[in-house]
């Protein structure tokens, strides 16, 4: 092989690896970023579901019109606790096999499972398109069905 050809081999090999780390780097700044902006995003839900969990005057402008506020308020509090579990869900701090005992947890509170039975609906639509969200929603759906079939046995 001549020298010139070992070259523009050499040269050749050299691009094609600062090629791949440049897209590679790229690609972990793309992830990096959308984690920060779903980080903000969530942060904003919080802090909005806090300040109507937490403040009649403003509740009574969001509830539903055939809602109590009072009720209304209980169940946003509900829903934050949700949006919690969903965040540590989406960031892979709940293990395979977890979220089904942490779901079952959840929907023991009587205050969950009515916010559910209330709101799990619109949780379902919200999340066409993304199969992790999807697979949250269904395993909270299957912990509140369990724990309605066991309430009247309770009462």
């Amino acid at each position: 092989m001549k020298l010139t050809t070992a070259v523009l081999i050499a040269g050749a090999a050299v691009s094609l690896t600062t090629a791949l780390a440049s897209a590679a780097r790229l690609g972990q700044s793309a992830r990096h970023q959308a984690e920060q902006n779903d980080a903000i995003v969530t942060r904003n839900q919080l802090d909005w579901l806090d300040r109507l969990s937490t403040n009649p005057d403003l509740a009574k402008l969001w509830a539903p019109e055939d809602m109590d506020v009072e009720e209304y308020m209980q169940l946003l509090n509900a829903n934050q606790l949700l949006c919690a579990l969903g965040r540590r869900d989406r960031l892979g701090f709940v293990r395979d096999g977890q979220l089904p005992l942490y779901a079952s947890l959840v929907m023991s509170s009587d205050v969950c499972r009515r916010y559910w039975d209330r709101f799990g609906i619109l949780r379902a639509q919200e999340t066409q398109g993304d199969e992790r969200a999807k697979r949250f929603t269904e395993v909270l759906d299957q912990a509140a069905k369990s724990h309605q079939k066991e309430r009247p046995a309770a009462v």
